[in-house]
């Protein structure tokens, strides 16, 4: 089981023997939108450039957060995965090379709201009379 997380979302990858199917939220990926399956495709398709076809079959669950950033949080946790089975530096090298948070987490959160002010970024305002 290897995870990924983006913002609030959760994802959660089973792996089993199979020939490189990906199921989404229990349905097969090709249901996503266009550019969703393009993203959570893109691991794969590096993988089968790097090292060739892959033998397992992927069970992606997502919980919490929004549809981009649980399909992102699929996505880095199916690089995971991928690197982790196959043991490959040159396919996390080649992870890293097409894009960095395709093997990091993005770190960014929330910023937190200021004592005495009522939002992250919002000032007090000023009386100039």
């Amino acid at each position: 089981m290897f995870s990924g997380k983006r913002k609030t979302a959760v994802a959660k990858v089973k792996v089993e023997k199979g020939n490189g199917q990906i199921f989404y939220n229990r349905l097969p990926y090709e249901e996503l939108t266009l550019f969703h399956r393009l993203a959570l495709v893109e691991p794969l398709r590096i993988h089968e450039k790097e090292l060739g076809n892959v033998s397992y079959n992927f069970h992606i669950k997502t919980i919490s957060g929004g549809k981009e950033s649980q399909i992102q949080a699929a996505r880095l946790a199916l690089a995971k995965a991928l690197i982790s089975l196959s043991g490959s530096e040159t396919l996390k090298k080649a992870f890293i090379k097409y894009d960095r948070n395709m093997v990091v987490p993005d770190s960014r959160r929330k910023e937190a709201c200021k004592p005495g002010d009522s939002k992250a970024r919002a000032k007090r305002q000023k009386s100039f009379r």
